[in-house]
């Protein structure tokens, strides 16, 4: 492959891009060309240079200085409708479709040309969006509503979006981060096929397992330069953490050995969280993970009862899940983890006011003073506990939305994808927290479509499928085979 893609005509070429805003330089010189038929990978942490590049690529941003070319030809004035033309499109992390129209309607605006006044096929829209849909191996319905989509069904719908436009290249910035491991593997068939094709992509993603496995060439910023360009089969993770962040990871994940006492949570008929215990759900989407985690919290009462440190409990509101010493980190951070235009501070007190309160009103100073501390513990890195969580790197506003229930002092907490869509360092950071935790005494529910993430820092790890548990595995027993065996249908002879 790798002489194939050397031989390759260029169809991609940023030269000494430089980028800054308000003083502080996203984009250093940085350069980077893309050949047909290649997948080349741009992996950096947080805050590296990685979507501003990337928005340079699709005209969003116009660089300070440096050159963009596309097929040959020098591009003075890029923009979306341009890059659109030249036959780029992109595939984003945070989907953005209109969630009162159809899936095939969401694919039609994004594929459909002319006026308002046209006549509509609608058959050959439905067909045509199945039929894009059948490429990556869904079997969405395409008249379902996009506001009854989950996060995964909306990335795949705004993939067959980019898959419609016939682009030549194409920009893939987190697809798998909201993708159960079946989904993406469909995804990566997809790669290879596009690739064969001629296709050339380029692939933003943190997760390196998948980027080793999938590019042919590998290109490393940080802190807005470019560090090194290197074939995918020259590389191994630990060097590429090493190009990363500037210094060595010894483990991504930092499981300790910890203690277990008494049983916090419990689930009847399925399973049990003890203090100090990391308990990892896992599951393929519509597994039913996140329903039940929602169910544990309050936000879809279900009349069931369960038990919270020994005592039955009925918990039908966030309010008394709080009270009974619950926190619950959800899956979506930007639309339900934080508030992204409130203040830092605001966030990490939203979830108990009546401790920065007096009289019915905040206490500024005693709230600023509570975000200070937090922001000190869990290093967040950020210039004021005063500016909106919105600025901040999705690793960063991960904690704050983490700091928002530590507050709460919570003796249960359930974590649902805490680091989707986080870089290695912030990840490791988040994963070092969730054990400190543990060692604390409180108990944790982890769940994660990452299994290398719940191999690495589970106790067990239970498998849903359809709604209910399908077993439980122990940390000596648990591997990847068993836990989709699970996840299938498949007898492991687990307990």
């Amino acid at each position: 492959m790798g002489t194939q893609i050397e031989d390759s005509k260029i169809v991609l070429s940023l030269a000494d891009i430089q980028k800054s805003f308000a003083g502080v330089r996203a984009l250093r010189g940085v350069s980077f060309e893309l050949r047909a038929g290649e997948v080349h990978a741009l992996i950096g942490e947080n805050g590296a240079g990685k979507s501003t590049l990337a928005k340079v690529i699709t005209g969003d941003l116009l660089p300070d200085s440096g050159t963009v070319e596309v097929f040959g030809n020098s591009i003075a004035e890029n923009s979306p409708i341009v890059s659109r033309q030249l036959g780029i499109a992109a595939i984003y992390q945070q989907p953005s479709l209109f969630p009162d129209l159809t899936v095939s309607e969401n694919i039609a605006l994004a594929l459909e040309t002319g006026g308002g006044l046209r006549r509509v096929y609608w058959k050959a829209r439905n067909q045509r969006a199945k039929a894009l849909l059948e490429r990556i191996g869904s079997k969405l319905d395409p008249w379902r509503l996009a506001r009854t989509l989950s996060m995964a069904e909306q990335q795949i719908v705004e993939i067959a979006k980019a898959l419609g436009t016939d682009a030549r290249i194409l920009l893939m910035d987190e697809p798998t981060a909201v993708l159960t491991e079946r989904e993406a593997e469909h995804l990566f068939g997809l790669v290879r096929r596009l690739r064969e094709d001629g296709v050339a992509i380029v692939y933003i993603s943190h997760r390196l397992e998948e980027i080793l496995a999938s590019a042919d060439r590998i290109t490393v910023l940080r802190d807005g330069e470019r560090i090194a360009c290197r074939s995918a089969s020259d590389v191994d993770r630990p060097e590429l953490i090493q190009l990363m962040v500037g210094r060595s990871i010894g483990s991504v994940f930092p499981k300790r050995t910890v203690p277990i006492g008494d049983v916090a949570l419990e689930v009847p008929g399925a399973f049990s969280v003890r203090r100090g215990e990391i308990f990892g759900l896992a599951g393929l989407v519509g597994s039913g993970r996140t329903e039940l985690a929602r169910t544990l919290f309050g936000l879809t009462p279900s009349g069931s009862t369960i038990e919270v440190n020994g005592r039955p409990v009925r918990i039908d509101s966030p309010a008394q899940a709080i009270r009974e010493g619950l926190g619950y980190l959800p899956e979506d951070r930007r639309l339900h983890g934080v508030v992204l235009e409130m203040t830092i501070a605001e966030n990490v007190s939203l979830a108990s006011l009546a401790t920065v309160s007096r009289h019915g009103l905040i206490d500024t100073t005693a709230e600023e003073s509570l975000a200070a501390r937090y922001v000190s513990d869990l290093r967040i890195k950020a210039p004021s506990v005063n500016v909106p969580v919105g600025t901040l790197s999705g690793g960063n506003q991960q904690k704050v939305a983490l700091a928002r229930w530590l507050v709460t002092t919570p003796r249960v907490m359930i974590l649902d994808e805490p680091t989707q869509g986080v870089d290695v360092g912030s990840k490791a950071e988040i994963h070092e927290l969730i054990v400190q935790l543990a060692e604390q005494g409180m108990a944790i529910l982890l769940i994660s479509s990452e299994l290398p993430e719940l191999l690495g820092m589970s106790d067990r790890i239970g498998v849903m499928r359809g709604g209910t548990l399908a077993g439980i595995l122990n940390r000596d027993e648990a591997t990847q085979e068993s836990i989709m065996s699970l996840a299938f249908g498949h007898s492991t002879g687990a307990a």
